[in-house]
C-alpha cells in the first residue's frame, strides 16, 4: 500500500521574519466580534462554609482582562499593530470598564451599547494558589438585530476601507451575524483579507471569507472526518472549505501543529511549542498574528509560520497571554 507524501510548508528565514515583524508597527487591522471582560476575584481559602460544603474565599484583590474578540485585538496591539475593535456591550457598569481596558491595551474601541443585554463578563473566583473555585457568566447569546445590528454594520463600513486585514472573531455571543460578515466582505478594500475564527453553528455564514481557522475538533464535527493523521487533516480541510464556502482553511491541531489549505498552497507545520502550560487564547494569538502579518505584506505561508511561532510562545504561559515583536523571532 502506498501513501501520498504530505507537504511541509516552506521555511521562513530569520532575516525575512525580522523584516516582516519590523513592518508590524502601525499596520492597520480591524477586529469585529464578541468582546468579553474577564474578571478575577482572588482570595485565600482557609475553611469550608458551615452553610454548604463549599470553600469560603476571603477576598484579597480583583483584576480584569479583556477577552474574546478583545483579546484578539490585544494580541495585534501587543505585536505593534494599529487595531480598532468593533463589538457590542450592554449599557451597564462593565461597558466603560471594557472600553478603558481596551484603550490601556492599545486597542481603539468602537463599541455599540445594547440595553437589552449585559456586557459579556466572565467572573472567576480564584484562590491565591491559582485554583478556580467558581465562575459566574453574565451574557446573552441572542443575535443582534434591528438598530443595534445596523449600527455595527455602519461601523464596519466606516472602518473596513482603512484596514489592511479584517478579523471576524465569533464566540457566538450575538455580534457576528450574516449581515455583519457581509459588511466586512463588501467593505474591505480590494485584496484585503477577511479572516474568521469560527463557531460551527454559523459556519454557513462565512461564505466568501479569505481564511477560516477552525481547530481540529471543530473541523471534525463540521466534516464528520476524524483527524488523527496529516492525511486526515488534509481531507478535513478540503471538506471544511466546501462546507464553509471560504477560500482557505487554517486548521489548528494542538501539539500536532497546523494544516493550511489555500488557493495556492497546502501543507502542514509541526507545533513549535516546547512546553505547554495552558492553551487558553492560543487561537486568538494565531488569527491575530496571521492577520497582522498579512497586513504587513507577508504571504499567507509566511504569516502562518509567524503565527505558529507566536502560538508556541503563548501556550507556554498560564492564562490568556500576548507576545511582543521581539519574542516572535
Amino acid at each position: 500500500m502506498t501513501t501520498t507524501a504530505v507537504p511541509l510548508l516552506p521555511n521562513l528565514s530569520a532575516e525575512r521574519a525580522r523584516e516582516l515583524v519590523g513592518r508590524f508597527t502601525h499596520a492597520p487591522v480591524l477586529v469585529v466580534g464578541d468582546a468579553m471582560l474577564d474578571r478575577f476575584i482572588v482570595g485565600r481559602v482557609s475553611r469550608i462554609s458551615p452553610e454548604a460544603p463549599v470553600p469560603v474565599v476571603a477576598f484579597d484583590h480583583e483584576t480584569c482582562r479583556i477577552g474574546g474578540a478583545a483579546n484578539v485585538a490585544h494580541n495585534i496591539a501587543a505585536l505593534g499593530g494599529s487595531v480598532t475593535l468593533i463589538a457590542v456591550t450592554g449599557k451597564d457598569d462593565a461597558a466603560p470598564t471594557l472600553a478603558e481596558a481596551c484603550r490601556v491595551a492599545g486597542v481603539a474601541p468602537a463599541l455599540v451599547g445594547d440595553i437589552s443585554r449585559p456586557t459579556t463578563t466572565k467572573t472567576r473566583i480564584v484562590t491565591d494558589r491559582n485554583q478556580q473555585v467558581a465562575r459566574v457568566d453574565y451574557e446573552t447569546d441572542g443575535a443582534i438585530a434591528g438598530d443595534v445590528e445596523q449600527r455595527v454594520i455602519d461601523l464596519v463600513r466606516q472602518h473596513a476601507p482603512h484596514a489592511r486585514a479584517i478579523v471576524v472573531s465569533d464566540y457566538m455571543k450575538g455580534c457576528v451575524t450574516r449581515g455583519v460578515i457581509d459588511a466586512a466582505l463588501t467593505s474591505a478594500t480590494r485584496g484585503v483579507p477577511v479572516l474568521v475564527d469560527p463557531k460551527l453553528p454559523h459556519v454557513e455564514s462565512y461564505a466568501g471569507a479569505t481564511l477560516v481557522t477552525p481547530n481540529h475538533v471543530e473541523a471534525e464535527i463540521a466534516t464528520r472526518i476524524r483527524v488523527r493523521t496529516h492525511e486526515e487533516a488534509r481531507d478535513a480541510a478540503r471538506r471544511f472549505r466546501e462546507v464553509a464556502r471560504c477560500h482557505g482553511v487554517l486548521m489548528t491541531r494542538g501539539d500536532q501543529g497546523m494544516w493550511l489549505l489555500a488557493e495556492d498552497v497546502e501543507g502542514y507545520l509541526p507545533a513549535s511549542a516546547r512546553e505547554v502550560a495552558d492553551v487558553t487564547g492560543a487561537g486568538d494569538t494565531v488569527i491575530a498574528t496571521v492577520a497582522l502579518a498579512l497586513a504587513a505584506g507577508a504571504t499567507l505561508t509566511e504569516a502562518v509560520r509567524l503565527a505558529n511561532e507566536a502560538a508556541g510562545l503563548v501556550v507556554g504561559k498560564f492564562g490568556p497571554s500576548t507576545v511582543t515583536p521581539a519574542s516572535t523571532h
